[in-house]
């Protein structure tokens, strides 16, 4: 009996000693694996500070490449231009009486008025675009900042060449206007109107005339 208590009693210390060891593997397992996961969250942690530094460096542009920018940003604001119609907002309109007589002095005074503002506006711009080629000519170092420039220089050209040929037409309606067939139509020759003057002081062709030689340009293109 004694003998059979003995045998008992070693096999279940060895159960015990067996399960410990089991639990001491799950343990290191366990560790392990712990060990595995906060070494990789840190190596995630250090890769997100990089490329956030690197990131950060990125958008720090230079002190010349800013320099630069600037340089460009300053040449590039003018004066700020007017278009070709910009000068019918700024005039008051005619005021119409009833049973005037068309184109009558006060009403011709009134176009010659916006005409010859509007020559002196664009005689200052032509100036001006002069002025303004002459202190900003620059032999710049950089290909891009040369190329830039000259392309605003070429703009500044055709604009100036478009307002010289609107030039040429007010002088000729300042011309029309002295021998008082100012505001009639050339081809049909009825009343342009005061309206559609004020609107486009340069108009030759009522509005239906000019309808139609619009529809006549788009037949033949």
């Amino acid at each position: 009996m004694a003998a059979k208590k003995k045998t008992a009693k070693k096999k279940t210390a060895k159960k015990a000693t067996a399960k410990k060891k089991i639990t001491r593997k799950k343990t290191a397992a366990k560790k392990s694996t712990a060990k595995k996961k906060t070494a990789a969250k840190k190596k995630t942690a250090a890769k997100k500070s990089t490329a956030r530094k690197k990131a950060v460096t990125k958008k720090k542009p230079s002190a010349k490449k800013t320099a630069k920018k600037t340089a460009k940003k300053t040449a590039k604001k003018k004066a700020p231009r007017k278009s070709v119609t910009e000068h019918a907002g700024e005039i008051t309109p005619y005021p119409i009486k009833k049973g005037e007589e068309y184109m009558n002095e006060p009403m011709s005074q009134h176009f010659r008025e916006i005409l010859q503002n509007w020559k002196r506006e664009l005689m200052e711009e032509v100036d001006r675009t002069v002025h303004h080629m002459q202190d900003e000519a620059a032999n710049f170092p950089d290909p891009n900042d040369r190329a830039s420039q000259e392309s605003d220089f070429a703009m500044e050209l055709r604009t100036r060449d478009r307002e010289r040929k609107l030039i040429k037409k007010i002088d000729e309606s300042l011309v029309n206007l002295e021998n008082g067939e100012y505001g009639y139509c050339e081809e049909c020759g009825i009343e342009i109107g005061v309206r559609r003057l004020e609107a486009r002081p340069t108009a030759t062709l009522c509005i239906d005339c000019k309808s139609l030689d619009e529809i006549r340009e788009r037949t033949r293109a």
